[in-house]
């Protein structure tokens, strides 16, 4: 797996690429710099029925590089990665909308992130 589960305390970001959508759906291919994150939120009108999963997929080849997040609730969180690359989200959703932002950090910011 290339990232972990964080809390966020920084502000200086900047934004790579953001996916909105209420489907399953597999994203435009986007590139980023180490370290990044995924600030990922999901919510649905049918709580009790939905579920979502987001893999990360290299962007040339499309082989599976992790599962970043599998729930059935609605929430929001956000991943560190610390590996560079060319990459697409794969969604598999069943009811449930979905909003993703990748943003670049500068190596101090990285250090803020304390795992949860």
């Amino acid at each position: 797996m290339l990232g972990i589960a964080l809390s966020l305390s920084v502000s200086s970001k900047e934004q790579v690429a953001k996916y909105s959508g209420s489907g399953s759906f597999t994203t435009a291919e986007f590139e980023v710099t180490a370290p990044w994150i995924l600030d990922w939120r999901v919510n649905s009108e049918f709580q009790g029925s939905m579920a979502i999963e987001i893999s990360l997929v290299d962007g040339g080849t499309g082989f599976h590089k992790g599962l970043i997040l599998q729930t059935k609730r609605p929430g929001n969180g956000v991943r560190l990665f610390r590996e560079s690359g060319r990459y697409r989200f794969r969604i598999s959703s069943t009811l449930a909308r979905w909003d993703l932002k990748v943003e670049e950090l500068t190596r101090e910011e990285a250090e803020q992130y304390t795992p949860r």
